[in-house]
């Protein structure tokens, strides 16, 4: 069952990125570059530290997912966001310095909980973003993320820090993530009237 659970959580990866990727190009979506740069870092920390806490198969969907981060990061060099403000770089810097702290620890729980961090830290570029700019956003990748992870927490092989601790995170940023977009969307929409 919990193979099972893992392929769907792979899968809804990609139903949830591929759509982004394609309104990416088509200039309907602009990512915001640091997000997607500290989240292809963070995504493979996370993956590993799983690896090493005995996550098993629950930890495919993170390697999904990871490959999308990456493609999402290239794309956003050519086609997001680039109104980039001074706090977005505080943040870019936090996020390195808590990468470095990663590494200094060498300890997979201790490394996922700072990856996780930093993970939040840079989510919050986008979420400024958002709020100021809701239509370079679309919902669909956020609550395909939110299921993925509830998948996620059901595929893992070992239930500790180190493999839960993201999901829960990414579960509860993504939902706020994907209500922010609805909710903004529809009051800008209803300003313009």
């Amino acid at each position: 069952m919990k193979f099972t659970f893992a392929i769907v959580a792979a899968l809804l990866a990609i139903v949830g990125n591929v759509p982004y990727l394609i309104d990416i190009v088509k200039k309907r979506v602009k990512p915001h570059p640091y997000t997607w740069l500290v989240w292809s870092f963070v995504s493979c920390i996370i993956f590993f530290g799983q690896l090493a806490k005995g996550a098993g198969i629950g930890a495919l969907p993170t390697a999904a997912s990871e490959i999308f981060t990456i493609i999402i990061f290239l794309f956003s060099l050519q086609y997001g966001f680039k109104e980039i403000k001074k706090i977005d770089t505080v943040f870019l810097v936090l996020c390195f310095i808590g990468i470095v702290f990663w590494r200094i620890t060498k300890d997979p729980t201790i490394s996922v909980i700072i990856a996780v961090s930093v993970d939040f830290v840079a989510f919050l570029p986008t979420l400024r973003k958002t709020w100021n700019n809701p239509k370079t956003e679309t919902p669909m990748l956020y609550s395909m993320n939110v299921l993925r992870h509830i998948l996620m927490l059901f595929s893992l092989q070992a239930y500790n820090v180190a493999t839960t601790l993201h999901s829960i995170v990414m579960i509860t940023t993504n939902s706020f993530m994907t209500s922010m977009i609805m909710f903004r969307k529809t009051s800008v929409d209803i300003e313009r009237i």
